[in-house]
C-alpha cells in the first residue's frame, strides 16, 4: 500500500467520522485490500461538472462525507460571488442514497446561511434546471448519476442560470472544494429554518413551461388516440412525463408496468440507460404488442430520451442519438416556418460529435446551426453569450440529449418526450411514421450513419491507459482509413485544425478540449473523447453517402456499415 492510501486511511480512521465508516474501513483492511486502495487511492474528484462516483466508504467514493466537502466549498465560491442572499435549489433522482444525499447537501448549504428549496422528493435533472431560474435562485445541484450503473451515485452543480458550471466559475469552485481540507472545515448542522421545501408548484409551471413548447397543439388533438409506451427505467420521469403528455392531448399512454416504480436497484435492466436495446427490451415488447406508434423511454433522472419505433419493414427498432437529434431539430425548424412563427435570426446548436446533417438541414432552411463542446453546459453558454441577438429554438447531442425552447438550459427529457410523441403524431396525420421521414430526410439531405464505440478502463490504472491512448492517435495519428486518406486533423487539446494536404493550420475556436478529429477525403468522420462522467474512452464515427430512392435504403445502409466496421477494426478498438 502506497503512502498516500495509508495517509488517507489513517485519517479517516482517527478522524471524524462516524464508527459505522471506521467499522468498514477495518473490515476491508483485513478482507479486501484491492478495494482499500481503489478507495483511498485519490480524492474522488470534483470535475466540472460536479461528483460522481461508486458509492461507498473512502476519499474515492460517493458518501455523506464527500459530498459534505464538495458543498462547503461550493458554499464558500457562493458566497464569495453574491451579494445579498444565497438561494440554492436541491433536487435528487431514484438512485439508492439520493434523497440522504440530497438532504446533507440542503443541511450544509442551510448551515452556511444559504437559503436552499429542496423538493419534497425526486424529481427530473431538467426541472431543477427550470427551478433554479423560476425561483431565481444563485445555484443549484442534483444528486444523481444520470444513466450509471446502480452503484453509482453523483452531484451536478448549476449556476443562476440553470446550467451546469463553465469558466471561469467551474475551475474556481473545484479550488475552493480542494482546500477543503478534512470533514472537520464543514458545516454540517445549524438553520434548518433556511430549507423550504417545494413541489406541486414547481411541477405546474414546470408543466406549462413544457406545453408551450408545442407548435401543433391542434394535430395532438386530432391524434389524441396516438398509442405512446412509456418507460421511466424505475427513475424520475414517471413524476411528470406522463403529466406532460396529457397537457399536449395524448389520453392512450401507457406505462411500461414493470419499470414504473422507482428503485435504484434498476431490478429489470443492467444499465438505466434509454439507448441500450436490452435496457428498452421490455418497452419494445410492449410496443409490439400493443401494435404502438411510438416507444420513449428516459433515464434515471429523465435527462435522456430513447425513441423506439417502426421501421420500414414493420420491425421495432431504437432510434439512435444522431437520428433523434435530426428529427427533432428538423422538426422544429419545419414545423416553426411551416406555421410562419420562425424568426429570421433563430439559431440551433448541436455539439462536435454530433450528426453534421444537422447542419446541412438548418442550412437549407436558414437557420444559424452552431457546433460546441460535448456537453450541454456549452450549449447554455452559447445561448448565454448569443441571446441578445439570436433566437435559440433547440439544442442537442447524439448521447440522447435534447434541450427545447428556453426555459431550461439541460438536456430535458421530459420535453423531448412531448416533441417526439407530437411528431410522430404530425407524420401519423400525413399518413406515415417517424422512420418513413426520416428516411426520406436521407433522400433530400444524403445518408449519413453514425456509430459509436465506448471502452472503459476502470480501476487506479484506467485513467492512465485512456491518457495513453489518446497520447497514441496524438503522436500517430492515421494517415488513411478504409483506404481514403485523412485530410485533417483537429485536436481541441491544442485548439488546432491541421490540412494534412497544405501542411497549414488553423486555430479552433473553442475551448480547449481532450477532442481528436479525423476528417477523411470522402467526408467521413472519426472522433475520440475520453468521457467527462465515466472511466471511458469514445469513438464516434460518421459516414456518409448518396440515397437515391427508398428501394436502395437497406443496401446503401449495408455498405455504411461495413465501412465503420473496417475502420473499427483498422483503429483496433475491438477485440
Amino acid at each position: 500500500m502506497n503512502q498516500t492510501i495509508q495517509n488517507n486511511v489513517n485519517e479517516w480512521l482517527t478522524g471524524a467520522y462516524d464508527e459505522e465508516t471506521k467499522l468498514t474501513i477495518r473490515n476491508m483492511q483485513t478482507e479486501d485490500a484491492n478495494e482499500l486502495a481503489d478507495a483511498f487511492y485519490r480524492n474522488l474528484e470534483f470535475g466540472t461538472g460536479g461528483l460522481r462516483g461508486v458509492m461507498g466508504v473512502g476519499t474515492n467514493r460517493m458518501n455523506k462525507y464527500t459530498v459534505g466537502m464538495a458543498t462547503q466549498g461550493f458554499s464558500n465560491y457562493l458566497k464569495k460571488q453574491v451579494s445579498g442572499e444565497i438561494r440554492v435549489a436541491i433536487a435528487h433522482d431514484s438512485r439508492n442514497n439520493s434523497r440522504f444525499f440530497a438532504e446533507i447537501t440542503a443541511s450544509v448549504f442551510a448551515a452556511n446561511g444559504c437559503k436552499v428549496f429542496l423538493f419534497e422528493a425526486l424529481r427530473p435533472t431538467p426541472e431543477l434546471s427550470f427551478a433554479i431560474r423560476h425561483l431565481n435562485c444563485s445555484a443549484g445541484v442534483v444528486c444523481t448519476a444520470s444513466h450509471n450503473p446502480k452503484e453509482y451515485n453523483g452531484y451536478k452543480a448549476y449556476w443562476n442560470d440553470g446550467a451546469q458550471l463553465v469558466p471561469p466559475h467551474d475551475k474556481n469552485v473545484i479550488r475552493e472544494v480542494e482546500s477543503i481540507a478534512s470533514v472537520n472545515d464543514v458545516k454540517w448542522t445549524g438553520n434548518d429554518s433556511n430549507i423550504e421545501i417545494i413541489g406541486k408548484e414547481i411541477d405546474q409551471a414546470y408543466l406549462n413551461m413544457v406545453k408551450g413548447l408545442s407548435v401543433y397543439p391542434d394535430i395532438c388533438k386530432q391524434q389524441h388516440d396516438l398509442k405512446i409506451v412509456y418507460t421511466p427505467i424505475h427513475g424520475t420521469g414517471i413524476m411528470l412525463v406522463p403529466d406532460a403528455l396529457n397537457v399536449f392531448g395524448f389520453d392512450h399512454v401507457h406505462v411500461v408496468e414493470e419499470q414504473s416504480k422507482p428503485d435504484g436497484n434498476f431490478p429489470t435492466v443492467v444499465y438505466p440507460n434509454p439507448e441500450e436495446r436490452e435496457t428498452m427490451s421490455i418497452g419494445l415488447q410492449k410496443a409490439k404488442e400493443l401494435d404502438a406508434d411510438i416507444l420513449v423511454g428516459t433515464d434515471p433522472d429523465a435527462d435522456r430520451v430513447g425513441v423506439g419505433v417502426k421501421d420500414h419493414h414493420g420491425n421495432w427498432v431504437l432510434l439512435n442519438g444522431n437520428q433523434t437529434a435530426l428529427l427533432a431539430f428538423t422538426y422544429m425548424i419545419e414545423a416553426r416556418k411551416e406555421k410562419g412563427i420562425a424568426a429570421p435570426n433563430d439559431m440551433v446548436i448541436k455539439t462536435i460529435v454530433t450528426t453534421d446533417m444537422i447542419d446541412d438541414v438548418a442550412k437549407a432552411n436558414g437557420v444559424s446551426c452552431y457546433s460546441v463542446l460535448t456537453g450541454f453546459k456549452w450549449i447554455a453558454d452559447l445561448i448565454r453569450e448569443k441571446e441578445a441577438t439570436e433566437n435559440y429554438v433547440i439544442g442537442g447531442e447524439e448521447s440522447f440529449g435534447l434541450m427545447i425552447g428556453n426555459g431550461v438550459r439541460d438536456k430535458d427529457a421530459v420535453s423531448a418526450v412531448a416533441i417526439m410523441c407530437e411528431m410522430a403524431a404530425v407524420e401519423k396525420s400525413k399518413g406515415r411514421t417517424l422512420y418513413e421521414k426520416l428516411i426520406d430526410l436521407y433522400l433530400q439531405y444524403g445518408y449519413y450513419l453514425e456509430d459509436l464505440v465506448s471502452i472503459t478502463k476502470k480501476g487506479m490504472n484506467g485513467v492512465q491507459e485512456i491518457a495513453d491512448m489518446m497520447n497514441g492517435f496524438r503522436q500517430s495519428p492515421p494517415t488513411t482509413l478504409d483506404g481514403v486518406k485523412v485530410i485533417r486533423v483537429l485536436d481541441y487539446e491544442i485548439q488546432k485544425d491541421k490540412d494534412l494536404i497544405s501542411g497549414e493550420s488553423s486555430d479552433i475556436k473553442l475551448p480547449k478540449s481532450n477532442v481528436l478529429q479525423f476528417l477523411l477525403e470522402d467526408g467521413s468522420r472519426i472522433s475520440a473523447r475520453p468521457s467527462g462522467t465515466e472511466p471511458k474512452i469514445k469513438f464516434y464515427f460518421s459516414v456518409k453517402s448518396k440515397l437515391n430512392s427508398r428501394e436502395d435504403f437497406d443496401q446503401v445502409t449495408e455498405l455504411l456499415r461495413g465501412k465503420i466496421d473496417r475502420i473499427i477494426a483498422e483503429l483496433k478498438l475491438k477485440g
